[in-house]
């Protein structure tokens, strides 16, 4: 395993980054805060570069590659996210890059990590490993593997938005992180630990996709099925060690919240905020919604964690899922 990041490759990384990812805006909604009785704060990683936070992770790591790794190449395996945001990264640093995709990944996802100039290899996130997949081209084509969580430079990129957000905002009571394979979470751990030290932070994953949650209960790495879940970006089969090494050290909570409440704050999102918002970067919200009444008057920080959905399942999943009166 590679060595742990800390705090310190998080400030790096925040360093290596600026000027080429975005200083992503905080906005409010007043009547987000009336609803639930709290100073809320989303940090709008939807309005990164390519849509998501990913962005800032595969920057920092494809920037510290060497002259000739980057000349051989890069390859990534995603559903989506980290596709593009490697993709991009790559593109902006003259590496070719080639991203391993479910054939069913989103089309929007897919129109983008090609147009960035992303080699496409599809497979079958139900019946096939796409790490495995991954690890062969690597071997055999002499590329470079950029897993999109369990990375060292890929956890310290994600903190910087943690990091951004509490510079913004001063100290939070909490703080509400969507969570897949804890590259975002592990790294926005570090940075809260370091500059929020009582911040309460709670990790949020789609219910039919706990592995988190029970990794930590039973201090080991659990491993599950693809979840089927609208969370496409966190249909992780289990943590990486790395997150793995600094969530079951800092212990922060982890908890579900199902589709319907996903599709819920995507309304809530477009309504009180105008933002289009893709499932995964509802968990945070939709968490926060359901445990409003025990952090009554708090000031509380949300990452949204992207937008990229295509817009015809967008209307459909609200369109399915009505409006609770």
């Amino acid at each position: 395993m590679a060595a742990v990041p800390t705090y310190d490759d998080v400030a790096a990384a925040a360093d290596r980054i600026a000027g080429h990812a975005h200083r992503t805006p905080v906005l409010r909604s007043r009547l987000i805060d009336e609803q639930l009785g709290l100073d809320v704060v989303f940090k709008c990683e939807n309005l990164q570069r390519m849509g998501a936070f990913k962005f800032r992770g595969a920057f920092n790591a494809l920037s510290r590659l060497t002259p000739d790794r980057r000349a051989a190449g890069v390859v990534a395996y995603s559903s989506g996210n980290h596709a593009q945001a490697i993709a991009l990264a790559a593109r902006l640093l003259s590496v070719p890059a080639t991203i391993v995709m479910p054939h069913d990944a989103p089309a929007a996802k897919v129109a983008a990590t090609r147009g960035y100039g992303g080699r496409i290899v599809t497979y079958d996130r139900y019946t096939e490993d796409r790490e495995e997949i991954g690890r062969a081209l690597a071997e055999e084509q002499g590329l470079t593997l950029i897993p999109p969580y369990d990375h060292p430079d890929i956890i310290a990129g994600q903190g910087t938005a943690a990091k951004e957000l509490l510079e913004e905002t001063g100290p939070l009571d909490a703080l509400f992180v969507p969570l897949g394979g804890g590259g975002l979470f592990s790294g926005t751990t570090l940075a809260a630990r370091a500059l929020a030290p009582a911040c309460r932070l709670v990790g949020v994953e789609p219910e039919a996709g706990n592995d988190a949650q029970r990794s930590l209960a039973e201090g080991r790495i659990v491993h599950i099925d693809t979840p089927k879940t609208i969370a496409d970006g966190a249909q992780t089969q289990h943590l990486g060690e790395l997150p793995f090494a600094i969530l079951s050290r800092e212990r922060p909570e982890v908890v579900t919240a199902t589709d319907d409440q996903l599709v819920e704050c995507m309304r809530l999102f477009a309504t009180y905020l105008k933002l289009v918002v893709e499932p995964t970067g509802c968990l945070g919200l939709a968490a926060l919604r359901t445990m409003a009444d025990g952090l009554r008057g708090a000031r509380v920080g949300v990452i949204v964690s992207g937008g990229n959905v295509d817009l015809d399942r967008y209307a459909r999943l609200l369109t399915e899922h009505p409006a609770r009166t």
